[in-house]
């Protein structure tokens, strides 16, 4: 399979996608307070960590069904930024394999638009174009961009990188191609297709998913549950791992 998977710790099969230049080590402090209830399968997205990258031009709905052929045939799964994207995919396409969906600091539509708050485009399109130059200083400003905000800004991006570090570089193509699926997925109109429980995760302090997209998102997902870090930014399970756990061993408990 050229999606890697570790698995760690047994009770109800929990899914976990990290985000965008990331890979599967950035869970470490989460996966240590959730291995006691559940058994995780954490995933490499598809060119970063130790899986292989897709092909150019792979759809979110490839990168969703590459992750879907390596992991349980059912279970809770649990996304961070551009893995809620990858995990809210799955379950819109597979829903019968997607017992409950969990978003960390994720969002339907990643850019803004008129009257939607997120990433400016000029900011993604600099990513983008910053990345065939040097691929190394574009993922240290994202770093730097996930922590801004946190009350801890400067241990969060010590262990996001140090996490980093820990497994193979990610593949400049599967880079560039995140970026893409960031600028350009808009699952909005199809979150009220979901039919499994949805936790939604944020932090009060995130630059990149403003809160206020929270608040939108309510009405696009009206079954949903929402909770807001207050003293979080993009990366609440590096800084707040306690509580974020809480949140998720709630949350799942409740819909066993």
């Amino acid at each position: 399979m050229s999606v890697y998977t570790e698995q760690q710790g047994r009770g109800p099969d929990l899914v976990l996608l990290h985000g965008w230049g990331m890979n599967g080590a950035v869970w470490q402090q989460l996966a240590e307070r959730l291995e006691a209830d559940f058994c995780l399968h954490i995933v490499d997205l598809p060119g970063f960590g130790h899986s292989k990258a897709l092909p150019a031009g792979s759809t979110l709905a490839e990168w969703a069904g590459s992750v879907l052929a390596v992991v349980p045939e059912r279970a809770a799964w649990l996304g961070w930024s551009l893995g809620g994207l990858v995990a809210t995919q799955a379950a819109l396409q597979a829903p019968e394999r997607v017992s409950a969906l969990i978003t960390l600091a994720s969002s339907p539509r990643f850019v803004s638009e008129d009257a939607w708050p997120g990433i400016k485009p000029e900011v993604l399109a600099g990513f983008e174009q910053q990345l065939a130059e040097d691929h190394q200083q574009v993922i240290n400003r994202f770093l730097s961009l996930q922590a801004m905000g946190s009350e801890h800004a400067r241990d969060d991006i010590r262990r996001l990188r140090d996490s980093l570090a820990s497994r193979p570089a990610p593949d400049p193509q599967a880079l560039a191609a995140g970026l893409g699926l960031l600028g350009e997925v808009d699952l909005r109109a199809q979150l009220v297709q979901l039919t499994m429980p949805l936790l939604r995760l944020y932090g009060r302090l995130d630059g990149l998913v403003p809160h206020k997209a929270a608040t939108l998102t309510d009405a696009l997902a009206p079954a949903s549950h929402r909770h807001i870090e207050p003293k979080a930014s993009h990366a609440p399970f590096i800084s707040h791992p306690e509580a974020t756990a809480d949140s998720i061993r709630g949350f799942l408990h409740k819909q066993g």
